[in-house]
């Protein structure tokens, strides 16, 4: 204690010693005492210094310092002062007054030593097994040093955690701790360790962090929680964010219904507090991860799905129809709500169905079509908004008729304001940014719906009063024709394209116009400056669409002619070279990227995305048609025309086949049941076979014990004769049906011999069918001609009449198989019937005989029974044997 009092105090007398002698001693003192309380001390001493002499600290003490973590793990408190000691020189802590020279500095020292400590995994792995330890003093530096520690080398961090037996685990037992700042800091901790590595991601995920999360968001109150809310959704977002996985699981575990909740925001929003402003923002993020048009199809079509059905959708629409909602929140629910009906019909129609809380009520359509289209309204809501009505018309033709029928002559109501009227009042007022946001919004109206580009040429507008309608698509290129500014001409250019693009008719109607294309090659030939190139490229565009998808209707514009005209007045080369200019735009790369609207400025939101994919698709196919030659064209036309009958032929031919597989798998099918009736009738018979049998041994049987019967009372009374004779003429009767029966039963078994046979021959000649016509249709498909056509329709006409003949007739040889079994059926059982009555009159028979025997007992007459008999006869045969015996 002395040596430590004259270390921190100093001396009385002499020359101080200097931070580095000072840390130089107590390292030693760390090092070789051999008291726990010296030791402790001495680390105490060193903690005090680690912050203002950082580098000597950390470069003098690290080593003793993590030994001191494996050697006095028994002690808290010199573990606690350790683990502050290394916080102290691996963080960098980001204090506002200092310069940017002395910040970087201190960044270097966190580094450096921050790779001296993780030069052995062993330390980190030494590092995870502390956090273990439930000592406050212990457990929460520990937390902030590892934390440190990623922050300043978080790739080489995660790896070594990551292949740490039960690294992660030991990291997500943080979340359970029910010190709230030991929880709270292991948050920030799983912030930097989750970042950018999707292994570790799934593992939190299926450490159940989900599921204490959004505990902790729902205990901490929700969007009105603190600044933990916010680290709990940072970590979700983490998670989540380019994580297909972690989606799926979000999903499937029913984590998205427990959203729904965090939006329930009240009436009174009086209250936007700046972190209730930050949560809803975060979880708007949330939700917008699960829907984001970077993920695959399916995924996103479900948790669309989930939102709809929890009710969550309808609450994003209630905040966005709410008022005092703040700026920024109602922006980003804009772009939230966007992606959860982005391609979902059920989504996409219920959005169309929500209105106003306005008196009358408006859709909300309309409402937000107003903001879209007023100058007034933040630049950033705006787009939101665009976003938004380009996400309702994605893939959603019923949209996208609504939208088009609001412009139409017949449906126009003068009381009430329209989305039409809207984007007409937008794509002509004297705001540029209005007229480009009005031009895309109609532009995805008509996207790939050729029924909308068609309804859309009847629009007619009124420009002045005493002078006639023009139209609409007149109207435009009126505009595009008076030199307004660029962006409103690009924005127009874009309608222009999109609108006469795959529809022939727009195309006439837009050539129809004889001042059209003087102004679009006026335009191309021109030498303008930088900013005009975007125009002229978008101007070869429109003209190279009306090339490729010209219908020839118009004389004086046919693809030829347009052609000849390019070649005079431009120069195939200038064309292309204006036309290739579009692609080389540099915000036509970042408009590209994704589907979302996001321009740091109304000047620069020249592009829109789907626009993008249109200039890919027809740059190079207009570039062709420019330097083909007419009769290229027509080689070409006549080829296409040629694969179209070849294509017409084979999808001719598969429809038969088609038909004929049906047939065929028809007729399997019922031979299929008919073996099978055979197959029951073949059982059938054998039961039968042995019934008979049964009733022949039965008649064997009886006539042998009749016979005895005849015998012994050969001279009994004549009542008993007659009997005898009754029954012997019975039994002849009987034997002659049974024989009867037996030749039916050969009959009937020849005749299922022959449906065997017949039913093989059907099945040999439906796979003979088969691939006869497989064999054709391949030859067909390689050499069509009408003369191969007819004589294989014939062939297979013939063989399916074949067919039908051979399946009737094996249908009727059934029918008379069913009717003769029915029969031999009912014969067997008549049969059947005889022989038991013939049972019951010979044991009558009996009755009657023993009685007779027993009368002549009583009037004394010698009768003898059958045993008596049997014993006779069996003497008399010995006597006569052995006279023979003596003769000999």
């Amino acid at each position: 204690m002395n040596f430590f009092r004259g270390v921190i105090g100093g001396q009385a007398a002499g020359p101080q010693p200097s931070g580095a002698e000072t840390i130089q001693k107590l390292c030693d003192r760390v090092a070789s005492s051999t008291l726990l309380e010296d030791r402790r001390d001495a680390v105490r001493a060193l903690k005090s210094l680690s912050k203002k002499y950082r580098m000597e600290v950390g470069t003098q003490a690290m080593d003793h310092l993590i030994n001191i973590l494996q050697t006095d793990r028994s002690d808290s408190e010199i573990l606690g002062y350790a683990l502050d000691t290394l916080y102290n020189i691996i963080c960098n802590d980001e204090e506002e007054e200092q310069d940017e020279n002395a910040q970087k500095q201190a960044d270097d020292l966190g580094a450096l030593f921050t790779d001296k400590f993780i030069q052995d995994p062993e330390h980190v792995t030494l590092l995870l097994t502390l956090l273990e330890e439930f000592d406050f003093h212990v457990r929460w530096p520990g937390v902030k040093l590892l934390t440190a520690l990623l922050k300043n080398q978080g790739v080489q961090l995660q790896g070594v955690i990551l292949v740490s037996p039960m690294g992660v685990s030991r990291l997500m037992d943080l979340l359970a701790d029910s010190r709230e700042v030991i929880r709270n800091d292991g948050l920030l901790l799983l912030q930097q360790l989750t970042k950018g590595n999707a292994a570790i991601q799934k593992i939190v995920a299926f450490e159940n962090a989900f599921e204490r999360l959004l505990d902790i968001i729902t205990e901490e109150g929700s969007s009105d929680g603190g600044i933990v809310v916010e680290d709990c959704l940072l970590l979700l977002l983490n998670l989540l964010k380019n994580n297909s996985s972690n989606q799926n699981f979000f999903k499937e575990g029913s984590y998205i219904q427990r959203m729904k909740p965090w939006f329930e925001v009240g009436d009174d929003n009086s209250g936007w507090s700046a972190q209730k402003v930050t949560n809803l923002h975060l979880m708007l993020q949330l939700v917008r991860v699960m829907v984001s048009p970077v993920n695959s199809p399916g995924a996103t079509s479900s948790c669309q799905k989930s939102m709809y059905q929890c009710g969550l959708l309808q609450q994003l629409c209630t905040i966005l129809m709410a008022t005092g909602v703040p700026a920024d929140i109602l922006t980003e629910t804009i772009n939230t709500v966007s992606e959860v009906i982005r391609g979902s019909q059920v989504n996409q129609d219920y959005f169309a169905s929500v209105n106003a809380p306005s008196n009358p009520p408006r859709p909300a359509i309309v409402v937000l079509l107003m903001s879209m289209v007023n100058e007034r309204q933040p630049f950033v809501l705006r787009c939101a908004v665009l976003y938004c009505f380009q996400c309702f018309l994605y893939k959603n033709q019923k949209g996208q008729g609504e939208i088009v029928a609001t412009l139409l002559p017949s449906t126009i109501d003068a009381n009430s304001i329209s989305a039409g009227q809207l984007l007409c009042g937008g794509l002509f007022s004297a705001d540029s940014l209005s007229n480009w946001c009005a031009a895309v919004a109609l532009a995805h109206a008509l996207q790939d719906n050729l029924t909308q580009k068609e309804q859309l040429l009847r629009v007619q507008l009124a420009t002045s009063l005493g002078k006639p309608p023009v139209s609409l698509l007149q109207q435009c290129t009126n505009i595009l024709s008076q030199g307004s500014k660029v962006q409103t001409r690009v924005g127009l250019l874009m309608l222009l394209c999109t609108w006469i693009s795959n529809c022939p008719i727009a195309v006439t109607h837009f050539l129809h116009n004889q001042e059209n294309v003087p102004f679009l090659t006026a335009q191309i030939s021109e030498n303008l400056g930088e900013d005009e190139r975007l125009v002229q490229g978008l101007c070869a565009l429109l003209l190279g669409i009306c090339i490729y998808y010209n219908d020839n209707s118009l004389e004086n514009y046919t693809k030829e002619k347009l052609k000849q005209l390019i070649e005079k007045r431009i120069g195939k080369e200038n064309f292309v070279e204006k036309l290739g200019f579009i692609t080389k735009h540099e915000l036509y790369s970042r408009a590209a990227q994704k589907p979302q609207p996001v321009f740091p400025s109304p000047e620069q939101m020249l592009f829109d995305h789907e626009f993008t994919k249109l200039v890919k698709e027809l740059e190079g196919v207009i570039t062709k048609a420019v330097h083909k030659s007419s009769e290229e064209e027509k080689k070409e036309e006549e080829v296409k025309k040629t694969l179209e009958q070849h294509d017409n032929i084979v999808t001719q031919y598969k429809e038969l086949i088609r038909e004929q597989d049906s047939q065929i798998q028809e007729l399997k099918e019922q031979v299929a049941s008919m073996t099978s009736q055979n197959e029951q009738k073949q059982a059938t018979i054998t039961q039968q076979l042995s019934q008979i049998q049964q009733h022949k041994d039965q008649y064997n049987i009886l006539k042998l014990k009749l016979g005895k019967e005849n015998q012994s009372q050969s001279n009994s009374q004549g009542d008993v004769s007659q009997v005898n004779g009754l029954q012997t003429e019975e039994l002849i009767q009987l034997k002659e049906e049974v024989e009867e029966l037996r030749k039916q039963h050969t009959l009937l078994q020849t005749q299922l011999d022959d449906k065997d046979a017949l039913i093989n021959t059907l099945v040999s000649n439906c796979l003979r069918v088969r691939g006869r016509q497989i064999k054709k249709k391949k030859n067909l498909i390689h050499y069509p001609s009408s003369s191969l056509i007819q004589e294989e329709t014939k062939s297979l006409s013939g063989s399916r009449a074949d067919l039908e003949q051979q399946l009737a007739s094996a249908t009727s040889t059934v029918a008379i198989l069913q009717t003769e079994k029915a029969k031999l059926q009912t014969e067997v059982q008549e049969s059947k019937k005889e022989q038991d009555d013939l049972l019951m009159l010979l044991a009558d028979q009996d009755q009657k005989i023993h009685s007779l025997k027993q009368k002549l007992k009583d009037l004394g007459e010698t009768v003898e029974d059958e045993d008596d008999l049997d014993a006779r006869e069996q003497t008399d045969d010995d006597e006569e044997e052995e006279e023979e015996e003596d003769e000999d």
